[in-house]
């Protein structure tokens, strides 16, 4: 049986609602344009600029994952945090965890890896209790 690459085929059922949804976490996060390039796997700048313009368009598995990344931290936050303010702080605000080393959360969501996301969602799920 043959093995099959993990498709990065845009997903466009998809790309409308996750785009909002991004955008609306970018508000609330208040990042900068880099940023949010950075955190959605720096599509090309007409790309992002054009879903952003738009908030629609055809999105990769990649940044579809991004996006779940991201509104699972969003969600934690805003059960660990009820003050909303205080939740959406929290990613900028240095932290002392061995998994961030005294940097942001966002810092550390910055590197550009999906990966970064990942660990970043699993601490804060962690941190609520929750084993998925």
């Amino acid at each position: 049986m043959a093995q099959t690459q993990p498709s990065t085929a845009p997903l466009p059922e998809l790309g409308g609602p996750a785009l909002r949804a991004f955008f609306a976490l970018s508000e609330r996060w208040e990042l900068r344009a880099a940023e949010q390039r950075t955190l959605l796997g720096d599509p090309p700048e007409s790309t992002f600029y054009k879903w952003k313009r738009e908030q629609d368009g055809h999105i990769g598995r990649d940044t579809i994952e991004r996006i779940s990344y991201l509104l699972g931290i969003y969600k934690d936050l805003a059960i660990l945090f009820p003050d909303p303010a205080q939740a959406e702080g929290w990613v900028r605000r240095p932290n002392t965890a061995p998994l961030f080393g005294g940097r942001s959360a966002l810092e550390r969501m910055l590197s550009g890896n999906v990966a970064d996301l990942f660990v970043v969602r699993q601490y804060l799920d962690a941190q609520r209790g929750w084993n998925g």
